[in-house]
């Protein structure tokens, strides 16, 4: 079992910043990839984006650019550094930390946090 616990999001203005965060109850080194997604109401939930335990990334084309996904293994949590935040980036974002093995792989899945970006 991993336990994924998100943190930072919030309200914030278009043009503003935010950093979520996501601690793994395991060693983030352990878990093959973790990502962020988001889910706007309504809409069906999306990749933002993932990187792996070798530290490859990988981006949505909507946020290309604008923000960084991160980890820091020492402290087994992955950040997203959101920049430039427009009105479309407002949803609950979540994170998900995948284990994968030869067969199959597992998900888990955090709470969720809320980032409303005001125009």
């Amino acid at each position: 079992q991993v336990q994924l616990v998100e943190s930072g999001g919030g309200l914030v203005q278009a043009g503003g910043s935010l950093r979520l965060a996501c601690a793994a109850s395991r060693s983030s080194l352990s878990l093959s990839v973790m990502g962020w997604y988001r889910q706007a109401p309504g809409k069906q939930r999306s990749l933002v984006a993932t990187i792996t335990s070798g530290g490859n990334t990988n981006y949505a084309d909507s946020v290309r650019g604008r923000f960084t996904i991160s980890s820091d293994n020492a402290r087994n949590t992955v950040y997203l550094r959101m920049n430039s935040l427009k009105p479309e980036d407002t949803a609950v974002y979540y994170c998900k930390a995948e284990i994968r093995y030869t067969y199959y792989s597992q998900e888990y899945w955090g709470q969720g946090t809320q980032v409303t970006v005001s125009s």
